[in-house]
């Protein structure tokens, strides 16, 4: 039956997740976002382990807050029989399966993505793995800097002296990201076909994915991308300058017409122009030294806010070089009403940024962050347990 055009475009969609850290929660929070109903399967009592990465947000992690809101908790021991069954009668009255638990685990508990097809064939099943699950690295363990390491990511970010990791988790962020648009696909094809299919991804193919600019440019130029901070290994000038007042200020010119109303309406030396060290880009990379030095200067001789506008007014897209502080006042996120408070355990709520997407007409779900096993009684009540069936799973220690 077609749904109510103003429904959440996931309305009715059952997504179950045993979940943890970052990649899975992400992808299944994009779900919720879109009005699916996603059940978070935690440990008894402690929970999904990202809970306590910090305790920041009022005594909550500010992982878990951003990535769980819209979300219910149901505590189960999966390594128990009665949670085991518990989380079957979840499942097949369930869309969507995901999971991203340790290598081998799924399987052992006859959760692989083969088994659930059987079983339950409506069912899109999602695994989410570290280095996929064949190989030769099927079995390994991995976070997100092994990955940013593993995948050459660290090697190209950082300055001349110290790599550096990506400053979030990158590799998990992608591998959600993947997750949640196969997981799409895959219900668009059951929908359309009426075959539901199995979605993989793999934190390691997510990020190589995104490398893909430096692969080509190392395997076909001979040599990696340098580690050259906020410069660009093919662009120059392209970086951040500090100004006179000890903010910096981020441009690049990225085109022919951009290089001459640098030099014409920023530089004020029009005769750079014709300067055979800067005649193209490539020229420009070849003397990046000299060209920085003089826009070093220019930039040192004038405020931040004088610079910025000197280079709106040349047509040069630029932006100030924002802390944290700064990004979460940005003048963007404010006028165009970004920002929603969400309630977290406790009863407190937090601002939380609206989904980037938006959908002509649809509101995102910007539900409650939920506490540990806050849904489990109500879950199970409609699975159909009795009051008495609950209360001696939680005294087995089941839930």
């Amino acid at each position: 039956m077609p749904q109510h055009p103003d429904a959440p475009p996931l309305a009715g969609i059952t997504v179950v997740s045993v979940e943890q850290a970052v990649a899975a929660p992400y992808a299944t929070r994009q779900l919720a976002d879109l009005g699916a109903r996603v059940i978070k399967v935690e440990r008894p009592g402690e929970g999904d382990f990202a809970r306590r990465y910090d305790t920041t947000v009022h005594g909550e992690s500010s992982y878990f807050v951003w990535l769980n809101r819209s979300k219910e908790s149901l505590t189960l021991d999966l390594k128990a029989p009665d949670g085991r069954r518990v989380l079957e009668r979840l499942l097949a009255r369930a869309d969507v399966f995901v999971q991203n638990l340790a290598p081998g685990a799924a399987e052992r508990m006859d959760l692989g993505a083969r088994a659930l097809s059987e079983r339950h064939p409506s069912l899109v099943p999602c695994t989410i793995s570290g280095y996929g699950t064949s190989g030769p690295w099927a079995a390994r363990k991995a976070y997100d800097l092994l990955v940013q390491c593993q995948t050459g990511l660290v090697s190209l970010t950082g300055g001349p002296g110290e790599p550096a990791r990506v400053g979030i988790s990158v590799a998990d962020i992608a591998a959600g990201m993947y997750a949640y648009s196969g997981i799409l696909t895959a219900l668009f094809t059951r929908a359309t076909t009426g075959v539901a299919r199995a979605v993989e991804v793999s934190l390691f193919e997510a990020l190589a994915e995104w490398m893909g600019q430096p692969a080509y440019y190392t395997r076909f130029g001979g040599t990696q991308p340098p580690r050259i901070g906020t410069r660009h290994p093919t662009i120059a000038p392209y970086g951040a300058f500090t100004c006179a007042d000890g903010k910096d200020v981020l441009f690049s010119v990225q085109n022919e017409r951009e290089w001459a109303a640098l030099c014409e309406r920023f530089l004020h030396a029009p005769e750079l122009v014709g300067d055979p060290r800067f005649a193209t880009g490539s020229d420009r990379v070849a003397h990046r030294d000299a060209l920085d030095a003089i826009v070093a200067e220019r930039c040192a001789a004038a405020t931040s806010a004088e610079v910025m506008k000197a280079l709106d007014d040349a047509a040069v897209a630029n932006a100030g070089a924002n802390d944290i502080e700064e990004f979460l006042a940005h003048p963007v996120l404010d006028a165009r009403g970004r920002w929603q408070d969400v309630p977290i355990p406790g009863g407190i709520t937090v601002p939380a940024l609206i989904p980037p997407a938006d959908l002509t007409g649809v509101t995102p779900r910007m539900d409650p962050v939920p506490a540990v096993g806050e849904h489990t009684d109500r879950v199970l009540a409609e699975l159909g347990y009795t009051r008495a069936e609950i209360e001696a799973l939680r005294a087995d220690g089941v839930l």
